[in-house]
């Protein structure tokens, strides 16, 4: 229950900062959009636990379609830095937990986006994009290692 509350206000300081961030730099309302694709994937990672593969599924829809639609629309790159890491938790809470199909049909659509990503550009925002969800993928898989190692079924 901790964790979660950490969780939400480490997603909640970041969707204002990047919100804040995006009004100083692009102006406008390209906020709006960035700051909706990030709410609604945090609140997704905050959910993880009554519906975990179909919670990682809608986060990973919401980010590949988030990451097209700003590159078509010339909106600020997707997914943000706040985005990506609810993805992360998603994806490594998933790929820990999930029966192994499952978590690898996860694992898989978190390396699509990531490559999806690359297509739409290249900037520092992919790159820690790539790094937090690399991370997530890779702290999912070696926990489950290392659950499988310290209670074997």
């Amino acid at each position: 229950m901790l964790v979660e509350v950490g969780l939400g206000v480490v997603f909640a300081l970041g969707i204002a900062f990047m919100a804040f961030m995006l009004i100083v730099s692009w102006g406008g309302v390209y906020w709006i959009y960035t700051t909706a694709i990030a709410s609604v994937v945090c609140a997704l990672a905050l959910l993880r636990g009554r519906w975990r593969p179909w919670a990682a599924t809608a986060g990973l829809v919401v980010t590949a379609v988030a990451v097209a639609v700003s590159a078509a629309a010339d909106l600020p790159q997707e997914p943000s830095p706040v985005t990506a890491l609810a993805l992360a938790v998603l994806v490594g809470s998933s790929v820990r937990t999930l029966p192994t199909l499952p978590g690898a049909a996860i694992a898989t659509g978190c390396l699509a986006v990531i490559v999806l990503t690359w297509l739409c550009g290249r900037s520092s925002v992919t790159v820690l994009a790539t790094l937090l969800l690399a991370g997530g993928l890779l702290a999912g898989l070696v926990l489950r290692v290392f659950a499988r190692i310290a209670w074997p079924s």
